[in-house]
C-alpha cells in the first residue's frame, strides 16, 4: 500500500463583473490534483514525540529481540545466524522492512570495532531482501540514531523503503 494518495480538490471561481450580468451567476471550477499523505503531520509529530519519550534501557528486551526470539509474531522475510528481516508494522512506503541484528546493539553509536562484520552483513542482507522484494528501481536505507534521529526502539535496525519514488531531502 502506498503511503500517499491523490486527492482532487474542486475550486469555484465567480466570473468577473466585466462579463454580462447573466454570466456573473455562473461559477467556473478547476480541479487540482494534489498528493495527500495518509500519515498526517500529526502522525509525524507523534513519532517524534515517541522518540523523545523513549527511555533507553540497555540490556532490557526490546520488541525486536522478542520478534527475533519468536515471542512476538512478525512477517519474516529472511533470517540467518546473524540477522532477521521482517516487514514494518507501520509502513512508510509500499515496501518497508527492517533488518535487525540478532546481537542486541542498542544504536549505531554503541557499535564497536568488532561489530564491523555484523554491520556489513546487515547491508548485504538489506540488498538481498530488496532484490527478493523486487525493488530493482531503487530503495532507501535508513538508520535512526538517538532521540534527534527519531530512534524509538533501542535495538539497531535498518529501515529499507521502496516501491515508489522517494523524495529528497528525507527529513
Amino acid at each position: 500500500m502506498s503511503c500517499c494518495r491523490f486527492v482532487y480538490q474542486v475550486h469555484l471561481f465567480p466570473l468577473k463583473s466585466v462579463f454580462s450580468t447573466k454570466l456573473n451567476s455562473i461559477k467556473f471550477f478547476r480541479v487540482l490534483k494534489t498528493q495527500s499523505c495518509l500519515f498526517s503531520r500529526k502522525t509525524e509529530m507523534d513519532e517524534v514525540q515517541k522518540a523523545q519519550n523513549t527511555k533507553v534501557e540497555i540490556g532490557k528486551p526490546t520488541i525486536f529481540s522478542k520478534i527475533i526470539k519468536k515471542e512476538i509474531p512478525a512477517d519474516i522475510l529472511y533470517e540467518d545466524d546473524c540477522c532477521v528481516a521482517f516487514r514494518d508494522v507501520n509502513p512508510q512506503a509500499p515496501c518497508h522492512f527492517l533488518v535487525v541484528p540478532r546481537k542486541p546493539i542498542s544504536m549505531l553509536d554503541e557499535a564497536q570495532d568488532e561489530d564491523c562484520m555484523i554491520l556489513g552483513h546487515l547491508l548485504l542482507t538489506a540488498k538481498k531482501v530488496a532484490s527478493q522484494e523486487k525493488l530493482s528501481k531503487g530503495y532507501r536505507l535508513v538508520i535512526n540514531n538517538g532521540k534527534q534521529g527519531c530512534q524509538s526502539v533501542y535495538h539497531l535496525h535498518i529501515h529499507v523503503l521502496g516501491g515508489r519514488q522517494l523524495k529528497w531531502p528525507p527529513g
